[in-house]
């Protein structure tokens, strides 16, 4: 019996289980050294005891070799850059109980604390000259109205004090209520008290960090900031401006106004151009971000007029400051582009994760990620040709796992013959004479894209046996400003028929069971989701994960209030038939699809009200349903392991109710 026993529980960890997630590694941010030489990058991690995530700081050489960890531990370890000589790093650790600014002494392995500030340091840098380094921290800021309350007695027990909030954004999705605003500050390389450069009550990062771009002589830096009166009404980051801090004074310079973002600004190297990412807003749900470069000494702007008709970001000069290196999506598939100032570009590399680093000489390093392959490290030279990849972090558990394939497919729309892309992911063991259930995924944003890329999530529902499907519907990045604004005052709209079109072209593949099909998706997914089931009952079940429900309270409600501005005509009390129709409760009177509604309880970007509203009228209207809240969970619900965990078992414990039924 032992043995028997044994043999089914090895068969059952030849695919991926949900357990598995406290296992998988990702690798982010890597950072080359200044000769090319080595890379420092961030690994990260989870333990199954306390239910956390970690990072620590790993170094490696160019070739792959000498691959070792320069932090341990179970802290937050993070932001590794090398200073300009290249003999030391500063990171961001947790290791002390907050996260500060530390040094390591790379000869010596020497590690000092440079900082003790309240918040996390966000955005560090290193001057050219390695005398400074710049980062954001967040400056406490009470409300402009307080009042004088009575202090309790010695060793009395009071309940905590009201919060008084005089701001439209108060509280931002995983991060929580905002205690203050995000500023400027510098310190010396060798440690000192931080000298805080901007004021006031504006944020110079994001709610979740931002970057510092040092000028070439070490004596200003640039930032990308809004400081208009109604800044948080425009939307923080659609209308941002480039500003140059002296870092002697603190004098601000303003070297851009125009309606629209600007942002990312990167110095060349030879200290003559400014380059930034932006464009003249047209107060459209999207648009295209392009390139564009000031030359400081006359301080003209210019375009580089790519023609890619694709969004660009992360951009990064080469050494001799003749191109820009930048990141883009081309129909799914993340790829370095490089172009020169006239707009003459060419792909480097394909299959690209989130980041990249660039060395004088031309080497660089990327994340790598394919539907078979988790982040990894890969480097290349100048020419992107005898790409390698040095690291293999989840090879441990993947080696003896035998994950899903997937295959590309293109379709078109029954709304307008529309090509729409998208990829079928097939269980393991698949056998394309048996019938198999299809679960459709429908991705958030809605501005954002599926690719060719490792997806957890999917895997572990292949793994169940079930076919999956995800497409890029009208509004996907990734295929130009056209095709994304498709939906521009009209979502959920048309997109029903990419979808519905695509689960039609599955079907056609002669291996789904068209009585078991079942769709799900967060976020917008989450809308789509709900906007499907509220046109067709061809489901057997759905899950919809922390969707917007509402339109009118979501822009009340949400962490991004702005989107009024740009996703509708303006405010709900002023489009209120459009804000209606759009909303998922307008169709949920046809509803007859047994419904779960998950979200958690810590989303201020979805917030969980409008998941109330919607099960509500569920139960109202007799339709099978449940609502599962996970505590303490921003959007995404991944904070956890365990939560990570949760949500997919729900997901498909409900599915998998439904998909027995019967069979």
């Amino acid at each position: 019996m032992l043995s028997v026993f044994s043999m089914l529980i090895a068969g059952d960890n030849k695919v991926l289980k949900t357990l598995d997630i406290f296992e998988m590694e990702g690798v982010s941010d890597p950072q080359i050294s200044p000769n090319g030489s080595k890379i420092l990058y961030v690994r990260s991690g989870s333990d199954i005891m306390t239910d956390k995530r970690y990072s620590n700081i790993w170094i490696i050489n160019f070739d792959g070799t000498n691959n070792r960890p320069l932090t341990s531990g179970q802290n937050g370890n993070s932001q590794p850059r090398w200073s300009p000589d290249g003999k030391q790093i500063i990171y961001v650790s947790s290791s002390s109980g907050s996260g500060q600014i530390h040094k390591r002494w790379m000869d010596t392995g020497e590690t000092t604390i440079l900082t003790n500030v309240q918040t996390s340091p966000h955005g560090i840098s290193w001057s050219p000259d390695g005398q400074y380094l710049a980062f954001y921290g967040t400056v406490p800021t009470d409300a402009n109205f307080n009042v004088d309350l009575p202090s309790p007695p010695e060793g009395a027990e009071w309940a905590k004090p009201a919060k008084v909030i005089d701001r439209l954004v108060y509280r931002f999705n995983g991060v929580g209520y905002l205690k203050g605003f995000k500023h400027l500050f510098v310190i010396p390389s060798e440690g000192g008290t931080p000298r805080q450069l901007t004021s006031g009550r504006f944020n110079f990062a994001s709610y979740i960090g931002g970057q510092t771009a040092w000028s070439t002589d070490s004596k200003h830096i640039y930032v990308s900031a809004n400081l208009d009166e109604n800044w948080e009404a425009e939307g923080p980051w659609m209308q941002n401006d480039i500003f140059q801090v002296n870092i002697d004074n603190a004098k601000m310079e303003k070297l851009t106004d125009r309606d629209g973002p600007e942002d990312n600004p990167v110095p060349s190297p030879d200290g003559k151009f400014l380059a930034y990412t932006g464009f003249e807003s047209k107060r459209m749900a999207t648009q295209i971000s392009k390139i564009y470069f000031i030359e400081l000494k006359s301080n003209k702007i210019k375009e580089v007029k790519t023609k890619l008709d694709r969004s660009v970001n992360n951009i990064k000069w080469s050494g001799d400051s003749k191109n820009i290196f930048f990141l883009y999506d081309d129909k799914g598939n993340t790829k370095i582009g490089k172009t020169n100032l006239k707009g003459e570009n060419s792909v480097l590399v394909n299959n690209v994760g989130r980041g990249y680093s660039m060395a004088k000489d031309g080497r660089f390093v990327f994340i790598t990620t394919r539907p078979d392959l988790p982040s990894d490290l890969a480097v290349s030279r100048s020419s992107g040709k005898n790409v390698k990849i040095i690291t293999s972090v989840n090879k441990d558990i993947l080696s003896h796992k035998e994950l899903a394939t997937v295959e590309e497919i293109w379709y078109k729309s029954s709304h307008d013959n529309l090509d729409i892309q998208g990829w079928i992911m097939k269980p393991p063991g698949f056998d394309p004479s048996k019938k198999y259930p299809l679960i459709i995924k429908i991705h958030g944003g809605p501005f954002a894209n599926y690719g060719d890329r490792f997806y957890l999530e999917k895997q572990l529902m292949a793994a169940e046996g079930y076919v999956v499907l995800y497409t890029n519907p009208r509004g996907s990045t990734s295929y130009g400003e056209k095709f994304a604004q498709l939906i521009h005052h009209d979502y959920p709209g048309d997109d029903f028929y990419d979808l519905n079109s695509g689960v039609d072209a599955a079907i056609k593949k002669g291996y789904i069971d068209e009585d078991r099909l079942y769709v799900t998706g967060g976020s917008g997914g989450g809308v789509l989701t709900c906007w499907m089931i509220g046109r067709t009952t061809r489901f057997r079940a759905a899950v919809t994960v922390y969707p917007v429900i509402n339109w009118y309270s979501f822009v009340l409600y949400s962490d991004i209030p702005w989107t009024a501005n740009y996703w509708f005509p303006g405010m709900p009390w002023d489009n209120v038939e459009l804000y209606e129709s759009k909303s998922l409760l307008s169709v949920v009177k046809n509803v007859k699809t047994p419904t779960m509604v998950l979200t958690g309880e810590a989303d201020y970007r979805t917030p969980m009200p409008d998941s109330e509203q919607y099960y509500a009228a569920l139960q109202l209207l007799g339709v099978e349903s449940v609502l599962v809240r996970v505590p303490d969970e921003p959007h995404g619900i991944s904070v956890r392991p365990s939560h990570h965990i949760s949500k997919l078992k729900h997901i498909m414990g409900w599915i998998n109710k439904y998909n027995n039924e019967g069979y």
